[in-house]
């Protein structure tokens, strides 16, 4: 059995007794406030950890926050939420949370996070500390549990100088990562360089990044500093490293190694402080396999990030939605029922460059304030019966058992569900399998 004292805020009282019930049951001693102002009225140092909800009346979980600090500048704190984001993460690490967890969240989960923030109580030194706000470039949207632990890691790494790899899909926003990692470090005022490593020959990219001197080929009428120049005391962002070849690897390597650069043509060498970013949408361990990349250049990166493709956090479709809608400049229209299932129900390959697509091409081809599924591209729409195969009888049996109960509640899925006793979401996923359509039976 665990020990330990723990204050929960929550202003939904059955989000505390879901607390209380969870930690009690590992043996801690919980206590509970609806209210943060109320809380602070108590002297906080008799526990060990204390647990706030961010969004309440009269205090929020970071005021709340910024007040324990003052008083009690050792308590650990985690902060709870339902509306995460890049900037409600950073702020409360910023101002000494522990840790930031999403609703809604498993007892399991709740547990381990406790247990992990007991243990290791010596280690909120080590906390980064007196970050800025985000400002003038897009920010991330999500606020689900995937994204909340992508935009921790960010926040975390952003002020150390270490080299970061992000691996990631195609149209993830790996870019869009790497200038929240530079803009929450300490180089933020210094330049910030994108190299697209795929999109120039390797002989160009070669004198691109490191320059050369007046006469070193033909053509070199001019002396160029070089990116890795003009990057000093800033972030050089290398996008499809993977393009770039063994020989010009090495010469990376070398930088990255102890920064010294050699212009194409010169003799002298010239050192610069950059932290260098890249990104790739291959397996990279895959590529070393294959020799295509160094594995000596890949142990030069110290942090290697994930980036969540959309298929993993499809509960934040409706928010980045939202931001691309008015972002394409149609921030009025807005997406039916029936659109938003099939969105969900579809897998998002190109991930959130795709999704800006399908809405730009929607709205290009079918300008009206409601979007549905006829307006959609052609592989969102479930295929008519004379395009599918025969089913099964049982599942023929199933299908016409399905679209009566949709008809008899008039295409309201919850209360068709219920007739059919399965939950919802089985049903949706029933729906886009058997190709079902709201203005015919399939």
């Amino acid at each position: 059995m665990k020990h330990g004292r723990i204050l929960v805020i929550d202003d939904d009282a059955v989000a505390c007794e879901f607390l209380q019930e969870a930690l009690s049951r590992e043996g801690y001693k919980v206590d509970a406030f609806t209210s943060g102002k109320e809380a602070l009225k108590k002297e906080l140092s008799h526990y060990d950890l204390l647990m706030s909800d961010i969004r309440m009346p009269e205090i929020d979980g970071l005021q709340f926050l910024r007040h324990v600090r003052e008083k009690w500048p050792d308590l650990p704190v985690i902060l709870m939420t339902a509306y995460g984001s890049l900037e409600t993460t950073m702020e409360a690490l910023r101002l000494g949370a522990w840790d930031y967890i999403s609703k809604p969240f498993s007892p399991e989960a709740i547990r381990a996070m406790v247990q992990k923030v007991l243990e290791v109580r010596e280690l909120r030194q080590r906390r980064m500390q007196g970050q800025p706000k985000i400002s003038g470039e897009p920010q991330f949207i999500g606020s689900s549990a995937t994204m909340v632990e992508f935009y921790k890691q960010i926040v975390r790494i952003a002020d150390a100088d270490a080299s970061v790899l992000i691996e990631g899909e195609s149209g993830t926003g790996k870019e869009l990562a790497t200038r929240a990692l530079h803009q929450l470090g300490s180089r933020r005022e210094k330049p910030f360089i994108v190299v697209h490593c795929g999109a120039i020959p390797d002989t160009l990219l070669d004198s691109e990044l490191f320059g050369y001197e007046k006469g070193a080929y033909t053509g070199a009428d001019h002396k160029h500093e070089g990116l890795l120049a003009s990057a000093h005391n800033g972030t050089i962002f290398l996008d499809e490293i993977t393009e770039m070849s063994p020989s010009l690897q090495g010469k990376l390597l070398r930088f990255m190694q102890n920064g010294e650069v050699r212009k194409l043509g010169g003799h002298e060498v010239l050192h610069f402080s950059v932290r260098v970013v890249a990104a790739t949408n291959r397996n990279i361990d895959e590529e070393v396999r294959k020799s295509t990349f160094r594995l000596d250049l890949l142990y030069r990166f110290v942090v290697r990030l994930q980036m969540p493709p959309l298929r993993e956090h499809k509960e934040d479709l409706p928010q980045l939605i939202e931001s691309l809608l008015k972002k394409i400049g149609y921030p009025s229209v807005r997406i039916s029922d029936e659109a938003m299932e099939l969105f969900m129900a579809y897998d998002w390959p190109g991930n959130v460059r795709e999704l800006q697509n399908v809405l730009e091409q929607t709205l290009l081809l079918s300008p009206f304030m409601v979007i549905l599924p006829e307006h959609l591209p052609e592989r969102f729409r479930p295929k008519r019966d004379e395009t599918l195969p025969l089913l099964p009888p049982l599942e023929e049996a199933e299908r016409k058992q399905i679209i009566q109960a949709l008809q008899t509640t008039s295409w309201n899925q919850s209360q068709a569900a219920q007739l059919l006793g399965i939950d919802r979401k089985t049903l949706r996923t029933k729906i886009q399998r058997y190709g079902l359509l709201r203005n015919g039976a399939s």
